[in-house]
């Protein structure tokens, strides 16, 4: 029995990856060009991306307004069996309307289809059939390539809603690339949860002024030791007479080089030189890549100048749920 489940998913996963095929192969070739046309429609709009569709199509029509949503292209969905109900009022002349219907006759788009067709509201279509009524009717009619069903009895949407996702996907992703949309520009529509907090600045979360454990290259050991406890970071940040960095002490240096005692030793005799820093702007992602792949709890920042400005430790990835 477990043999016969595993051999269903594979059976599925396989054929859905051929449906993708299929699609990779279709926008390689002809469908290239009206996709690139989708696009140039979507980005000289002045208002917003409308997305709908019945039933599974509607399910996925959801997803991609989302994913437009939060890309940096405004869009909302509109059920089509509303719209003739007072929703039509959402869909404005300055929008795009991305209609999904594998056959393209679904008879709930209707109403919308008309109203696009009136009010000259830009049309997208994404059906596998050309010669539909929404296919006809669109502006731009992304024609998605036959392809079989994971569904044994060749009914339920399975592939062809998989590969409705990955076009949608793509038209996002295009958009998102062609607005130049930086990794600041999706923080602002992502400031919630785990990868709002991996995309926070590490200006944002750094430990600054009076925090910082400062010493002199020329400090005394007893008080790089000091520093090191009273700043409870684990570690000193050594600068030269002119603010630079200059090294770090850590508790790991403390251990490795004690010997006999410190005796005379000042801070330049004990530190790493040329430790990891990391700017200000960088995102707090790539300071937890740092922090794993390097096995140290705590980085400096630094600016253009090589001066710390900051200190970022391991705790402070953690609490705020970057991990």
């Amino acid at each position: 029995m477990t043999a016969d489940i595993r051999a269903s998913a594979l059976r599925t996963i396989a054929t859905e990856r051929n449906g993708l095929e299929t699609l990779h192969a279709a926008l390689a070739d002809g469908l290239g060009e009206p996709f690139a046309a989708a696009v140039a429609l979507i980005r000289a709009a002045g208002g917003r991306v409308v997305v709908s569709g019945m039933g599974k199509s509607g399910h996925v029509g959801r997803k991609i307004a989302s994913t437009l949503a939060s890309t940096g292209t405004p869009a909302h969905f509109v059920h089509p069996a509303e719209a003739s109900h007072g929703d039509l009022g959402m869909v404005q002349p300055e929008d795009v309307v991305i209609a999904l219907s594998w056959s393209g006759e679904t008879a709930e788009l209707a109403a919308l289809i008309a109203h696009t067709r009136r009010f000259r509201v830009g049309l997208v279509a994404v059906t596998a059939n050309a010669e539909s009524a929404l296919g006809r009717e669109a502006d731009v009619a992304l024609v998605l390539p036959r392809a079989e069903e994971a569904c044994p009895n060749g009914l339920a949407p399975t592939t062809s809603t998989t590969m409705q996702m990955a076009l949608g996907d793509a038209l996002a992703v295009a958009l998102l690339e062609a607005r130049g949309f930086s990794r600041q520009d999706f923080f602002v529509y992502h400031p919630g949860g785990k990868l709002g907090a991996q995309l926070k600045t590490v200006e944002s979360i750094m430990h600054r002024g009076e925090a910082l454990p400062l010493v002199g290259e020329s400090a005394a050991m007893a008080d790089v030791v000091a520093m090191i406890s009273a700043k409870g970071f684990g570690c000193a940040i050594v600068t030269t007479p002119a603010g630079a960095l200059a090294g770090i002490v850590t508790d790991g240096d403390l251990r490795r080089r004690h010997g006999a005692g410190w005796g005379g030793r000042q801070a330049r005799d004990v530190m790493t030189t040329q430790p990891r820093v990391v700017s200000p702007d960088a995102l707090a992602v790539e300071a937890l890549e740092l922090v794993d792949r390097l096995r140290i709890s705590a980085l400096v920042v630094a600016d253009a100048d090589n001066r710390p400005v900051g200190i970022l430790h391991v705790h402070d990835l953690l609490r705020l749920g970057v991990a």
